[in-house]
């Protein structure tokens, strides 16, 4: 006897209409962790070489070089964003993906770059995350220096995330090129500048920047505190579709940590990006790079609102009128390609006609030429002989003048 299966929708009494079943996401987690753990072992056994980035001892924990990404990917009924973002929308996660000490940070800053530099040096900053930023770069040296392709490519190679200040990320996509953007390290936006701060009345008071002409920068605690918050969330890149797909996790995660991502970045996308929030929502997958996608949660109603969904008459009605559109729309095309063939067929014989006319001019033209040349020469024949018969009888009269004499 076959398993009973469990619904992937539940519906509750009061709030929203519908929420995720979290049984069902730590079953998903598990088997795809464990379909992902058996295939890496298979490619394993039948490899002649080993890999030398796997690690058995990995002291990352979490962030080992050989953990594949694991995406959610929500769909909707409708259109999620009408255009495409340049900005990336945030979700904070309770297991982040970039914990590893190794990991190579460069941040992207505002001009001038030796502020930025100035506050990450300074002592109050943690060495812990210092360590980890290995390169800081200014806006107007990134286009200065990283023009060529093979420069881009290399700075790409060098570094595992880039952070880049909210107020020059709009620039990056000219400045960087498809390079990063149809890469995973597309530069994530972080807040450099300080909080803003409220004098006694409530009113908020401007920071001017302490070298005339820069940029406000944040101080050292704060500015740690935004790169800490930004490595720890997850990214939502969105476009004119009815799809996003954002990574949750690595392969080396526990099923759990897998679970407890995939309700955070539900919960966020639902609360901020999605309209109609549940209602709009029509499946949520997980998923590995070269896997199937697993169901987590499926939708009841392929609608959003109860005012999509016609009665029976009404849809008859919208049918019947919709047949007479179409009848009428294809009538018109008919009238229009009969009538373009008709206007063809008539300049067609307007063409022929016009030809045989100047066949027939011409003809005429060459026969009055052919008559006239015909005369002429039969002039000159004419008068050829008359000419030999009188040199003829020229020659008669002196010869018979010498045989008198």
């Amino acid at each position: 006897m076959a398993p009973e299966s469990e619904a992937l929708t539940t519906r509750t009494a009061s709030g929203s209409p519908y929420q995720l079943n979290q049984s069902q996401a730590l079953k998903a987690s598990s088997a795809l962790l464990k379909h992902i753990s058996n295939e890496s072992n298979r490619k394993e056994a039948a490899s002649t070489t080993k890999s030398l980035l796997k690690s058995s001892d990995s002291s990352d924990g979490n962030n080992s070089l050989d953990a594949e990404p694991i995406w959610l990917v929500l769909t909707t009924k409708k259109l999620i964003a009408d255009q495409r973002r340049l900005k990336p929308g945030k979700i904070q996660l309770p297991h982040p993906l970039n914990t590893s000490t190794t990991t190579s940070i460069c941040l992207i800053t505002c001009d001038p770059q030796r502020q930025v530099k100035d506050t990450i040096a300074h002592p109050s900053f943690p060495t812990s995350l210092s360590s980890r930023i290995t390169k800081i770069i200014g806006i107007s040296k990134l286009k200065a220096r990283y023009q060529p392709f093979e420069n881009k490519r290399q700075l790409l190679n060098e570094h595992d995330v880039f952070l880049a200040d909210a107020r020059v990320i709009t620039m990056l996509p000219k400045v960087l090129g498809k390079t990063f953007y149809k890469s995973n390290k597309k530069p994530i936006p972080i807040s450099l500048e300080p909080y803003r701060q409220t004098d006694a009345s409530g009113k908020r008071v401007t920071v001017k920047p302490s070298i005339e002409g820069s940029k406000t920068i944040a101080p050292p605690q704060q500015m740690a505190k935004q790169i800490e918050k930004t490595l720890s969330c997850a990214l939502v890149h969105l476009s004119p579709s009815n799809s996003v797909t954002v990574r949750i996790g690595l392969s080396s995660f526990t099923p759990q940590q897998v679970a407890d991502n995939v309700e955070a970045v539900v919960a966020g996308l639902i609360g901020k990006f999605v309209t109609k929030g549940w209602r709009n929502v029509r499946a949520v997958h997980i998923k590995g790079p070269n896997t199937m996608a697993l169901p987590i949660w499926l939708a009841d109603e392929l609608w959003v609102e109860d005012e999509d969904v016609l009665e029976n008459e009404d849809a008859r009605q919208m049918t019947a009128v919709g047949r007479q559109r179409g009848t009428k729309r294809k009538e018109r095309e008919l009238d229009q390609v009969t009538e373009g063939e008709e206007q063809k067929s008539a300049k067609r014989e307007t063409n022929m006609e016009d030809v045989k006319e100047k066949g027939k001019k011409r003809k005429k033209v060459e026969g009055t030429d052919l008559t006239k040349e015909m005369k002429e020469r039969r002039e000159k024949l004419r008068e050829q002989k008359r000419l030999d018969r009188e040199e003829m009888q020229g020659y008669a009269k002196q010869k018979k003048a010498a045989e008198e004499v």
